[in-house]
């Protein structure tokens, strides 16, 4: 297969294998960071082939679906791409921007780098930052069954990675655990310019959302 038909071959893959997953991270969050991905690698000069593959497979077994499982979203993904006689060099790559390319807290050193991996981790970032990125914490804290804030419970800002996995407070903290770190975290100029407009938006948001909370005019 040419690399396009290898492209649509996983796209049709990732579209089947997320059918009915939660809906931050289904297939639209996929094609959301696919289209992230692929804006970011074109500025930056990455791979895009390997750019496209990883952004499309990075979530197809997310860890927090599959009992914490880590290798499992890696060794889905290799399976897959070998399935279709993908060259081994470029699986591994892909293989190892999938393994690395979580939050997981933010207090941890990376193992792997490469310009593919800031390309999707990036990408995957914004899908995490401004309305969307509300809306994908709403939604997942909804299935969660989260509380949406309680005054009472301070955000955790310097949480390990087990900690950050073990997480069960409220939704609100989750935009100071998470969420507002993301801009300052990014990998790339085209990141961090796409980021920093998201960022502001979200601010507001939760200006207004204290507002109304307090019964504020």
């Amino acid at each position: 297969m040419t690399e396009k038909e290898i492209i649509n071959t996983t796209v049709n893959f990732v579209k089947i294998t997320l059918k009915n997953a939660e809906g931050g991270h289904d297939w639209w969050h996929i094609e959301r960071v696919w289209k992230n991905a692929v804006t970011i690698a074109k500025a930056e000069k990455a791979n895009l082939y390997i750019v496209e593959l990883a952004a499309l497979l990075h979530d197809i077994a997310d860890a927090k679906f599959n009992n914490d499982d880590e290798e499992i979203g890696p060794a889905k993904a290799t399976q897959f791409l070998q399935s279709i006689q993908v060259p081994d060099k470029i699986i591994e790559q892909v293989e190892n921007i999938i393994r690395h390319i979580s939050f997981k807290g933010g207090n941890f050193t990376a193992s792997f780098s490469s310009p593919e991996l800031n390309v999707v981790q990036d990408a995957d970032r914004l899908d995490a930052l401004g309305a969307i990125g509300i809306a994908r914490a709403f939604n997942y804290g909804g299935f969660k069954n989260r509380e949406i804030y309680n005054p009472a419970i301070a955000p955790a800002l310097a949480m390990t990675k087990e900690s950050y996995k073990k997480s069960s407070a409220p939704t609100i903290n989750h935009f100071y655990e998470k969420l507002l770190l993301l801009k300052s975290k990014m990998n790339t100029t085209t990141g961090r310019q796409m980021a920093e407009q998201r960022h502001v938006f979200m601010e507001a948001y939760l200006n207004q959302f204290y507002k109304e909370w307090e019964g504020e005019k």
